[in-house]
């Protein structure tokens, strides 16, 4: 039982046999260290978010306004976000990363769980080599693995038509890096659980379905929302397989429209915007778990 008291001008709680600080009116304020450690937080912070919102700013700023170098616009406008979608193609670039961002997070999410469940609940020979070996291709540079990625979309012809969003999409639709952590994720979900819809005659899809996977949703939702991100964002293998503009994702399509919009920055700028709007929603929306997912990463779980 827990019982205040006064030792000396400090204020305790006593649990059981031993005394500890107590936490509340009269707690000490932060010393230095502490208030210098937030100052330079604070600090670090301002400058990583200042030129997100120059890019912002400079994107509502009409052209005779970016020869000022003024910080703030005089005349914001949107008139730039019509013109960059009524001269691009824009709208095509948005739907073509979102079909693969969404193609590659549902398959990661429902394999990378599935076959992490599989390693850690299930003894069969050669599970440790399997899992070694998916391990063992996180130290393979992604550029080794452009040339046989590209070879298998043309022997396959996923470098025509609309066979080209598979052929982006296949290299992410199952990960090595979400395997380990779902597997890892796995070793709190109680093997007498399981055993108990054993007994109760369910099969073993269905005790995935049902009982392992909503006690691993925080790993879940953490491996969804990075590997979103990570696909969103991907270049390289989009610039090499996509044959057509009509193909091209966002990155891709960004770099082609920089390259014709040179001296225009207030059209790359409001581009740049218009990226980054669903990365935004996306973090306002799941904050909680982007920092949650990323303690657990570093946990067993």
């Amino acid at each position: 039982m827990a019982t205040s008291a006064e030792i000396g001008n400090e204020s305790t709680i006593q649990i059981g046999e031993h005394f500890v600080p107590a936490r509340g009116k009269g707690s000490r304020r932060p010393g230095w260290p502490v208030l210098i450690a937030y100052i330079l937080l604070a600090i670090g912070g301002v400058g990583m978010i200042t030129p997100f919102f120059w890019m912002i700013l400079t994107s509502v700023k009409p052209p005779p306004e970016l020869v000022n170098f003024s910080f703030f616009p005089e005349n914001p406008t949107l008139q730039n976000y019509l013109n960059v979608l009524n001269t691009s193609s824009f709208e095509r670039w948005y739907l073509n990363s979102i079909i693969v961002a969404v193609i590659t997070t549902v398959s990661v999410v429902f394999f990378d769980s599935l076959v992490g469940y599989t390693l850690n609940k299930f003894s069969f020979p050669g599970k440790n080599i399997i899992f070694i070996g998916m391990l063992g291709t996180l130290m393979i540079p992604t550029e080794m693995l452009i040339i046989p990625w590209f070879t298998m979309s043309v022997d396959w012809n996923w470098h025509i038509g609309y066979a080209q969003y598979w052929g982006i999409a296949f290299p992410g639709v199952i990960t090595a890096a979400g395997i380990f952590l779902m597997r890892q994720f796995y070793d709190g979900v109680p093997n007498e659980l399981l055993d108990a819809a054993r007994m109760d005659g369910m099969n073993e899809f269905g005790i995935w379905l049902r009982i392992a996977a909503p006690l691993v949703k925080p790993a879940m939702a953490a491996l969804a929302i990075f590997n979103f991100i990570g696909n969103w964002n991907a270049y390289l293998w989009p610039l090499i397989l996509a044959n057509s503009r009509e193909f091209y994702t966002l990155p891709v399509g960004l770099s082609f429209f920089r390259g014709e919009s040179t001296t225009h920055w207030e059209k790359i700028m409001t581009a740049a915007s218009l990226a980054s709007i669903p990365l935004l929603i996306i973090f306002l929306v799941f904050q909680r778990q982007i920092i949650r997912g990323i303690a657990l990463t570093g946990l067993k779980g």
